[in-house]
């Protein structure tokens, strides 16, 4: 049971981020979604906008681990982490 517990906390992290990013560019951005990322891609801040996405995580984290629901909340720990290499993995591939 607890593999399924971390897979749906993994979920929920990653479905985080993303509803991150797209909370942050919909609101600071003066373009379209797909434009801002595009132009993050080009201007080499995506990993940046990535991060910020990210931060959303906390929530989720501080509810599960309130709730006492801690493999919840080691997925969502394992979330943050593939995003920490997934940020590295395209910092490096820019360099």
């Amino acid at each position: 049971m607890s593999k399924g517990n971390i897979a749906i906390g993994f979920l929920i992290g990653i479905s985080t981020t993303i509803a991150g990013v797209f909370l942050f560019t919909t609101f600071f951005s003066d373009y379209s979604f797909e434009v801002s990322l595009h132009d993050s891609i080009q201007n080499d801040y995506f990993g940046k906008l990535i991060a910020i996405g990210a931060v959303l995580n906390f929530f989720p984290f501080f509810v599960f681990m309130r709730k006492k629901q801690i493999y919840h909340a080691r997925g969502i720990l394992l979330a943050c982490l593939v995003v920490a290499v997934a940020i590295a993995v395209v910092k490096i591939r820019n360099f």
